[in-house]
Protein backbone atom coordinates (compact mmCIF):
# COMPACT_ATOMS: atom_id res chain seq x y z
CA UNK A 1 0.00 0.00 0.00
CA UNK A 2 1.48 3.35 -0.82
CA UNK A 3 1.71 6.24 1.43
CA UNK A 4 -1.45 8.40 1.13
CA UNK A 5 -1.52 11.64 -0.77
CA UNK A 6 -2.63 13.97 2.09
CA UNK A 7 1.10 12.70 3.75
CA UNK A 8 3.00 13.46 0.31
CA UNK A 9 1.56 16.90 -0.78
CA UNK A 10 2.59 17.31 3.00
CA UNK A 11 6.05 15.75 2.11
CA UNK A 12 6.57 17.70 -0.97
CA UNK A 13 5.59 21.24 0.73
CA UNK A 14 8.70 20.31 3.28
CA UNK A 15 10.79 19.39 0.59
CA UNK A 16 10.04 22.02 -1.44
CA UNK A 17 10.44 24.68 1.32
CA UNK A 18 14.18 23.26 2.14
CA UNK A 19 15.16 23.28 -1.24
CA UNK A 20 13.79 26.88 -2.29
CA UNK A 21 16.32 27.70 0.32
CA UNK A 22 18.87 26.14 -0.34
CA UNK A 23 18.85 26.86 -4.25
CA UNK A 24 17.15 30.14 -4.30
CA UNK A 25 18.33 31.31 -7.78
CA UNK A 26 18.24 27.75 -9.74
CA UNK A 27 17.22 27.65 -13.40
CA UNK A 28 17.75 26.07 -16.30
CA UNK A 29 21.17 25.28 -17.27
CA UNK A 30 21.17 25.60 -21.07
CA UNK A 31 22.16 28.22 -22.96
CA UNK A 32 19.68 29.77 -25.80
CA UNK A 33 18.27 33.10 -26.74
CA UNK A 34 15.38 31.91 -28.72
CA UNK A 35 12.50 29.47 -29.02
CA UNK A 36 14.42 27.15 -31.85
CA UNK A 37 17.67 27.05 -29.97
CA UNK A 38 15.76 26.03 -26.77
CA UNK A 39 14.42 23.40 -28.95
CA UNK A 40 17.15 22.28 -30.22
CA UNK A 41 19.49 22.49 -26.89
CA UNK A 42 16.79 20.06 -25.39
CA UNK A 43 16.68 17.59 -27.96
CA UNK A 44 20.50 17.69 -27.76
CA UNK A 45 20.49 17.54 -24.24
CA UNK A 46 18.93 13.69 -23.80
CA UNK A 47 21.20 11.26 -22.23
CA UNK A 48 23.95 14.11 -22.13
CA UNK A 49 25.18 16.58 -20.27
CA UNK A 50 23.85 20.31 -20.35
CA UNK A 51 27.49 21.57 -20.09
CA UNK A 52 28.35 19.54 -23.20
CA UNK A 53 25.31 20.65 -25.35
CA UNK A 54 26.36 24.42 -24.48
CA UNK A 55 29.68 24.00 -25.97
CA UNK A 56 28.65 22.12 -28.74
CA UNK A 57 25.82 24.93 -29.74
CA UNK A 58 27.74 27.85 -29.04
CA UNK A 59 28.99 27.43 -32.46
CA UNK A 60 26.08 25.25 -33.71
CA UNK A 61 23.86 28.51 -33.31
CA UNK A 62 25.79 30.75 -35.21
CA UNK A 63 25.74 28.39 -38.03
CA UNK A 64 22.12 27.10 -37.96
CA UNK A 65 19.99 30.29 -37.46
CA UNK A 66 16.75 29.05 -38.33
CA UNK A 67 14.25 26.34 -38.79
CA UNK A 68 15.10 26.56 -42.70
CA UNK A 69 18.96 25.87 -42.06
CA UNK A 70 18.28 22.82 -40.65
CA UNK A 71 15.55 21.44 -43.42
CA UNK A 72 18.26 22.31 -45.54
CA UNK A 73 20.97 20.82 -44.11
CA UNK A 74 23.11 17.68 -44.99
CA UNK A 75 22.53 15.40 -42.67
CA UNK A 76 26.19 14.03 -42.34
CA UNK A 77 27.27 17.50 -42.20
CA UNK A 78 25.10 18.64 -39.37
CA UNK A 79 25.79 14.81 -37.26
CA UNK A 80 29.55 16.37 -37.57
CA UNK A 81 28.66 19.91 -36.34
CA UNK A 82 27.23 18.04 -32.91
CA UNK A 83 29.51 15.32 -32.91
CA UNK A 84 30.33 14.81 -29.08
CA UNK A 85 26.80 15.01 -28.57
CA UNK A 86 25.43 11.42 -27.79
CA UNK A 87 23.69 9.53 -30.67
CA UNK A 88 24.39 12.92 -33.11
CA UNK A 89 23.50 10.83 -35.54
CA UNK A 90 20.54 10.25 -34.88
CA UNK A 91 20.19 13.55 -33.25
CA UNK A 92 20.91 15.23 -36.63
CA UNK A 93 17.81 13.14 -38.52
CA UNK A 94 16.13 14.63 -35.79
CA UNK A 95 16.68 18.42 -35.94
CA UNK A 96 16.55 18.27 -40.36
CA UNK A 97 13.15 16.49 -39.63
CA UNK A 98 12.18 18.92 -37.26
CA UNK A 99 13.19 21.75 -39.38
CA UNK A 100 10.75 20.55 -42.40
CA UNK A 101 8.39 20.03 -39.84
CA UNK A 102 8.41 23.86 -38.89
CA UNK A 103 8.79 24.98 -42.02
CA UNK A 104 5.97 23.33 -43.48
CA UNK A 105 3.41 23.25 -41.37
CA UNK A 106 4.29 26.46 -38.41
CA UNK A 107 6.09 29.08 -40.72
CA UNK A 108 9.45 27.89 -39.52
CA UNK A 109 8.55 29.13 -35.48
CA UNK A 110 8.58 26.54 -32.91
CA UNK A 111 5.11 25.59 -31.58
CA UNK A 112 3.19 26.57 -28.37
CA UNK A 113 0.76 23.23 -27.46
CA UNK A 114 2.20 19.66 -25.79
CA UNK A 115 0.38 18.35 -29.07
CA UNK A 116 1.90 20.02 -31.48
CA UNK A 117 5.43 19.76 -30.02
CA UNK A 118 5.75 16.25 -29.45
CA UNK A 119 4.41 15.64 -33.06
CA UNK A 120 8.20 16.66 -34.08
CA UNK A 121 10.69 14.21 -34.02
CA UNK A 122 13.14 13.27 -31.15
CA UNK A 123 10.64 15.65 -29.29
CA UNK A 124 8.86 13.58 -26.21
CA UNK A 125 6.87 15.16 -23.19
CA UNK A 126 9.66 16.18 -21.26
CA UNK A 127 11.23 18.04 -24.14
CA UNK A 128 8.04 19.68 -24.55
CA UNK A 129 7.21 20.76 -21.33
CA UNK A 130 11.00 22.46 -21.01
CA UNK A 131 10.21 24.16 -24.48
CA UNK A 132 6.46 24.94 -23.26
CA UNK A 133 7.75 26.59 -19.83
CA UNK A 134 10.80 28.32 -20.72
CA UNK A 135 10.02 29.29 -24.46
CA UNK A 136 6.31 29.95 -23.83
CA UNK A 137 5.80 30.66 -20.44
CA UNK A 138 3.37 27.83 -20.14
CA UNK A 139 3.63 25.20 -17.50
CA UNK A 140 1.61 22.39 -18.85
CA UNK A 141 3.13 19.54 -16.53
CA UNK A 142 6.25 18.58 -14.46
CA UNK A 143 9.56 17.92 -16.49
CA UNK A 144 10.60 14.46 -15.23
CA UNK A 145 14.05 13.87 -15.84
CA UNK A 146 16.76 11.41 -14.34
CA UNK A 147 17.58 13.70 -11.13
CA UNK A 148 13.55 13.82 -10.68
CA UNK A 149 12.80 10.65 -11.22
CA UNK A 150 15.49 9.58 -8.96
CA UNK A 151 14.66 12.23 -6.30
CA UNK A 152 10.89 12.05 -6.51
CA UNK A 153 11.02 8.18 -5.77
CA UNK A 154 14.01 8.30 -2.96
CA UNK A 155 11.74 10.70 -0.94
CA UNK A 156 8.95 8.87 -1.01
CA UNK A 157 6.44 11.05 -3.32
CA UNK A 158 5.86 8.51 -5.87
CA UNK A 159 6.45 4.75 -6.36
CA UNK A 160 6.40 4.61 -10.03
CA UNK A 161 8.97 4.27 -12.24
CA UNK A 162 7.84 5.53 -15.98
CA UNK A 163 8.48 9.42 -16.28
CA UNK A 164 4.95 10.20 -17.47
CA UNK A 165 3.44 8.21 -14.49
CA UNK A 166 6.28 10.16 -11.59
CA UNK A 167 4.64 13.05 -13.26
CA UNK A 168 1.38 12.44 -12.89
CA UNK A 169 1.67 11.59 -9.48
CA UNK A 170 3.78 15.05 -8.50
CA UNK A 171 1.01 16.92 -10.39
CA UNK A 172 -1.19 15.64 -7.84
CA UNK A 173 0.54 16.44 -4.46
CA UNK A 174 2.40 19.84 -5.49
CA UNK A 175 0.85 23.12 -6.34
CA UNK A 176 1.14 24.16 -9.69
CA UNK A 177 2.82 27.05 -8.81
CA UNK A 178 5.65 25.06 -7.87
CA UNK A 179 5.56 23.00 -11.26
CA UNK A 180 8.56 23.99 -13.15
CA UNK A 181 10.96 25.32 -10.80
CA UNK A 182 10.27 22.10 -8.73
CA UNK A 183 12.86 20.29 -11.90
CA UNK A 184 14.98 23.04 -11.09
CA UNK A 185 15.55 22.40 -7.87
CA UNK A 186 15.46 18.55 -7.77
CA UNK A 187 17.86 18.52 -10.23
CA UNK A 188 20.08 21.15 -8.05
CA UNK A 189 20.19 18.83 -5.54
CA UNK A 190 20.87 15.70 -7.36
CA UNK A 191 23.83 16.98 -8.79
CA UNK A 192 25.29 18.74 -5.54
CA UNK A 193 24.23 16.20 -2.94
CA UNK A 194 21.82 13.35 -3.81
CA UNK A 195 23.81 11.16 -6.15
CA UNK A 196 22.68 8.36 -8.23
CA UNK A 197 24.98 5.90 -6.62
CA UNK A 198 26.91 7.97 -3.80
CA UNK A 199 24.30 10.67 -2.28
CA UNK A 200 25.99 12.43 0.60
CA UNK A 201 22.66 11.35 3.06
CA UNK A 202 24.80 13.45 5.83
CA UNK A 203 25.07 16.65 4.38
CA UNK A 204 21.66 16.71 3.05
CA UNK A 205 18.96 19.20 3.82
CA UNK A 206 16.58 16.71 3.70
CA UNK A 207 18.10 13.54 5.37
CA UNK A 208 15.79 14.06 8.23
CA UNK A 209 12.02 13.66 6.48
CA UNK A 210 14.10 10.86 3.92
CA UNK A 211 12.30 7.92 3.51
CA UNK A 212 15.91 6.24 1.40
CA UNK A 213 18.38 8.14 4.09
CA UNK A 214 20.50 5.41 5.58
CA UNK A 215 24.35 5.02 5.82
CA UNK A 216 24.65 1.85 3.90
CA UNK A 217 23.41 2.80 0.58
CA UNK A 218 22.70 -0.64 -0.87
CA UNK A 219 20.99 -1.76 -4.26
CA UNK A 220 17.34 -0.88 -3.91
CA UNK A 221 16.03 -5.04 -4.05
CA UNK A 222 13.06 -3.63 -5.80
CA UNK A 223 13.66 -1.46 -8.57
CA UNK A 224 17.88 -2.52 -8.97
CA UNK A 225 18.74 1.44 -8.45
CA UNK A 226 21.68 1.77 -5.97
CA UNK A 227 20.63 4.19 -3.93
Amino acid sequence: MGTPRDSREAQAEEILDRLYEEYPDTTISLNFSNRLELLVAVVLSAQCTDERVNEVTAELFEKYRTAADYANADEAELAEDIYGITFHNNKAGYLTSTGETLVAEHDGEVPDTMGELTDLSGVGRKTANVVLQHGHDVVEGIVVDTHVRRLSRRLGLTEEDRPERIETDLMGIVPEADWQQLTHLFISHGRAVCDARNPSCAECVLEDVCPSSKRDHDVDLASGEAW
